[in-house]
Formats: structure tokens, C-alpha cells, sequence
């Protein structure tokens, strides 16, 4: 996989051709001054549990990885904080209106998109829904980046079905947890 400032051959300020490697993460334009560096971007998923510990898994819709199963997430928008980039992701993808979240763990990730790898921090999260599990699992359609929305018993997630590596490891690493509990 290439570095992602491979891509970028002319300074985004004054087009010059001279935008040098400044160091591993940033490239500098000898001829204006501007450094750009390749930052991560925050990314969240979650791991929602009913009371019948039933996890929420969704199909994903959209390359990469069409068709596999997946959590609902996404990438944070500007001006917001990861909690809330979780709240309107899980909203957006299942319909559902969460408020307590739970930070579990992250890990780094390189996710593809239009052929650039996009270098992230991959936040997880445990979401507890509680009440009737049936008006519960009503509420939940899939949309957006979602084809689906399924909920599973944890003894029937198989993070085999997972499609991102990020997100298997992530199934693993929870899996792992609830079970030691």
C-alpha cells in the first residue's frame, strides 16, 4: 500500500510541482512554504446489546466490502465529538436514537476509499438499549450506508462474517470481553 501523500504531487496553496516530502507524515512546497500533514481521521463503531444480548449488526451496502456484515459507524464529521458523530451514525444507519455510550477500546485502521488509503483511529463502543425488546427491534431500519439491520446472539456472531479487517478484529477483541465476564 502506498503512503496516502503519494497522491499529492502539487501544493494545494499555489500549484507548485515542488511539494516536497517534509518528513513521514507531511509534505512541504518549496516555493511557498505550506506543509501539509497526512493526519487520521476518527472513526466509530458500535456494539449494541439488547436485553435479550442480542447484538445489532448491519449489511453493508456500499464498497468496500458490499454484502458483509458490519457495525453500525462511520466516520466523525467537523465540529463534532466522536460521541456525537456515534449518536447520528447509529441514527442514520438503523434509526435508532441512542444516549448513553459506553468507550471500549480503538485501534488504528487504514480504511480504502477511491483508491487512497485513509488512515484512521477506530473508536469502539458498547450501546445498551433497554426496555421491550420487540418495540426495541421495531424501531431499527436499515439506511444509508446499511442494506440491512440484523440482531444476533452473541453465540451466533461469527466475526468471520465481518468484511473489514478493522471491524472482524473489533468483533473479536469484543467477543473476547463479554465472554470473560
Amino acid at each position: 500500500m502506498s503512503h496516502p501523500l503519494e497522491k499529492f504531487r502539487f501544493c494545494p496553496v499555489c500549484g507548485s510541482a515542488h511539494f516536497v516530502e517534509n518528513n513521514f507524515k507531511s509534505k512541504r512546497c518549496e516555493d511557498c512554504g505550506f506543509v501539509y500533514y497526512a493526519n487520521i481521521c476518527a472513526a466509530t463503531a458500535a456494539f449494541i446489546m439488547n436485553d435479550k444480548n442480542e447484538l445489532l449488526v448491519v449489511r453493508r451496502a456500499k464498497e468496500p466490502a458490499k454484502g458483509t456484515l458490519d457495525l453500525p459507524g462511520g466516520f466523525c464529521d467537523m465540529y463534532e465529538t466522536v460521541e456525537e458523530g456515534m449518536r447520528r451514525e447509529i441514527q442514520e444507519e438503523t434509526g435508532l436514537k441512542v444516549d448513553a455510550i459506553e468507550y471500549l477500546f480503538s485501534s488504528p485502521n487504514v480504511y480504502m476509499y477511491s483508491g487512497l488509503g485513509v488512515h484512521t483511529v477506530d473508536m469502539d463502543f458498547l450501546i445498551r438499549v433497554h426496555g421491550d425488546v420487540d418495540a426495541i427491534k421495531a424501531q431499527v431500519h436499515a439506511a444509508d450506508d446499511a442494506a440491512a439491520a440484523v440482531w444476533l446472539p452473541l453465540d451466533k456472531v461469527n466475526p468471520a462474517d465481518f468484511g473489514l479487517t478493522s471491524i472482524r478484529n473489533a468483533v473479536i477483541r469484543f467477543l473476547h470481553q463479554m465472554l470473560r465476564k
